[in-house]
Parts: structure tokens; C-alpha cells; sequence
């Protein structure tokens, strides 16, 4: 299987790298509501370089005024605005739109909190850069929403991406890969409960480069595996996913944490988005199988070969990937 992906590999590597994982992030409106007709607005935008943001505005239904100017501040590769307005009658039932958002490929995440303890969290995008605020949120619009979010977060996750594709190359055997996965999937879905309640707390920096390290570890059993030298991995692949997938966990949590749970759905928005997690990760495991088909079908046909040490490109591109955002965690501890 090592030897139909290196083209592949490097691509996403490099894809990888630019993106630095985990930084292509959409942007995150929230409202909370602290009075009949006042809310607390925070608006935070992607930033373009190291002194630009994007040209995202929040335009809010007519009648809103501004109780407090807006703060701004830009760190963390975002640009944060906070500030209060009043409406008579309140933002219920209105209609908020995004200026901006059509012309670009950036959503827009939403959450509003109202003062009576239910949450709204919704999605717009650039096809639909507007959302009514809810009266009464229903259960079947949270679950579609956390159930985008869970998705939407594995597929973006390079570096996650990164450690099932080795995973991917490293295990032999339908049944091996299988239980390998599915040990991956139990164990994330465990610290990912656990963090997200409140049950275990982890500072994320530290997790962010332990995952990296991970992605090295299994990459160096790959290398190892193809010298001769059997390594604990390919011995036990379920031990080994399940233990790193404890991290990755951690990580999800992270994601699901900027957003938060609706305080009157928190069962079925946790379920969902952990389930939109594990379709992500099947639909990329789907992809992945079906490239190596394609791609194993079309060097039959054409007599292609690969050379010798074309085997070196998979596992050499994704520890490089994966020691670039160890050395750049570990740099912003």
C-alpha cells in the first residue's frame, strides 16, 4: 500500500504545511443576550498576515444601536471585536447578515445565547450569508449543525488526516485495520466526552504538540517496518491507535470548545458532532482506498513502475509535516 501514495502523500503535506494545520478556521459570531433588549456581541474574523483581517463585517437588522464602541484587537492569527447593542424588542425573529461573506470561501460560525438559558448554533456560508435568530431552536437544527461542525473539523484537521493515513500505510490486513481504526475512533471519542463536560482538563498547546508527535512516531514505524524491524506498532496497531487517539481527543475538544454546547442540547450536539468526526474520517479513508485503486488499476494499464525508493516519499513527507508543527507548537508553549 506504501508504494501507491507518495505523489498523494506530498501533496497534502505541503498543503499541510502551508495551511500549518488547524489554521484554516472559519469565522465565530457570538451574541449573548444579558438584557430583554441588550446583547454582547463578539465578532472574530480570520487575519490575513500579521497586521490584515478579512473584510467581514456583521450588519445587524435595523433599529440596532451601539450601547458600547466596538473593541478590537488582532492576536492569534484573528481579528477579535466586541461590543454591545440594544433593540427594542430584541434580535429574536430578525435577520443578521454577513457583508462580505459571498465573496469569499469563509463560514461563518454562529452562536447565540439567550437570556433564558436556551442557545442557537448555526452555520452560514458564502451561499447564504445571512441567519434568523431563532426563538425557540429546534432539536433537528442543532444536530444538523454539530453534525456539519464535527465533519467539517476532521476533514480541515490536516494533521489528524495526516496520523489515519499513516495508519493507513502502516497496518496490513482488512481485519487489523479495521479493529486499528476503530480503537482510534473509541479512544477520541472518549477524552472528547470527557474534555468537552468538563471531566478532564488538558492545556491545549501541549496536546497540539503531542499530537504532533504522534504523527512522527508512526511514521518512523513505517521506516522501521520497511528496514526489517518489527516495532510495536505493527506487533499491536489497536494499542498504539488507541493510545494516540486518547490525544486526538483532546484536540476535538478543543475545536468543539471555541463553539460550545447549547446548554439545553449538550447530549445530542456532543453526539453529533463526535458522529460528523467519524464520517469525515470514513469519508477520507474512503478517498484514500479509492486513489490507491485508481492509481494501482492505471500503472497495470501502463506498465508504470515505482522506483526503488519511491516507498521513502509517504513515510519521509509526513514526519517532515509532522516535526514542522512540533517545532511550531513547541515555539508558541
Amino acid at each position: 500500500m506504501a508504494r501507491l501514495l507518495p505523489v498523494s502523500v506530498l501533496g497534502l503535506v505541503l498543503l499541510a504545511s502551508s495551511l500549518s494545520a488547524h489554521e484554516v478556521r472559519p469565522a465565530y459570531l457570538e451574541l449573548t443576550q444579558t438584557g430583554a433588549e441588550t446583547y454582547e456581541i463578539v465578532w472574530r474574523v480570520p487575519a490575513r498576515g500579521e497586521d490584515q483581517r478579512l473584510a467581514l463585517y456583521v450588519e445587524l437588522p435595523p433599529g440596532s444601536a451601539n450601547v458600547a464602541p466596538p473593541r478590537g484587537s488582532l492576536a492569534n492569527h484573528a481579528f477579535t471585536e466586541r461590543w454591545t447593542v440594544r433593540r427594542e424588542g430584541g434580535l429574536a425573529g430578525s435577520v443578521i447578515r454577513i457583508a462580505g461573506l459571498a465573496a469569499t470561501l469563509t463560514d461563518v460560525l454562529v452562536r447565540v445565547q439567550h437570556l433564558d438559558g436556551r442557545t442557537q448554533v448555526t452555520r452560514i456560508t458564502p451561499a447564504a450569508p445571512s441567519f434568523i435568530v431563532a426563538t425557540a431552536p429546534r432539536a433537528r437544527e442543532v444536530a444538523a449543525t454539530y453534525l456539519w461542525l464535527g465533519v467539517e473539523h476532521i476533514l480541515r484537521g490536516i494533521d489528524h488526516l495526516l496520523f489515519v493515513l499513516a495508519l493507513l500505510i502502516l497496518v496490513e490486513g482488512t481485519r487489523r485495520l479495521v479493529a486499528t481504526i476503530t480503537a482510534f475512533t473509541l479512544a477520541h471519542s472518549l477524552t472528547l466526552a470527557g474534555a468537552t463536560l468538563g471531566f478532564v482538563h488538558v492545556p491545549g498547546p501541549p496536546v497540539e504538540a503531542a499530537i504532533a508527535l504522534s504523527i512522527m512516531f508512526v511514521a518512523a514505524e513505517i521506516v522501521r517496518g520497511r528496514h526489517g524491524t518489527i516495532g510495536l506498532t505493527r506487533r499491536f496497531p489497536w494499542i498504539v491507535a488507541f493510545t494516540f487517539g486518547l490525544l486526538h481527543g483532546f484536540g476535538f475538544a478543543g475545536a468543539l470548545s471555541e463553539v460550545g454546547l447549547p446548554p439545553t442540547s449538550i447530549p445530542i450536539a456532543l453526539l453529533c458532532f463526535n458522529v460528523g468526526v467519524e464520517l469525515g474520517q470514513l469519508l477520507f479513508i474512503g478517498l484514500v482506498l479509492s486513489a490507491i485503486a485508481v492509481a494501482s488499476r492505471l500503472g497495470r494499464r501502463l506498465g508504470l513502475l515505482l522506483p526503488g525508493w519511491g516507498w521513502r516519499v509517504a513515510p519521509y513527507a509526513i514526519g517532515a509535516g509532522a516535526a514542522f508543527w512540533l517545532v511550531q507548537r513547541v515555539w508558541l508553549f
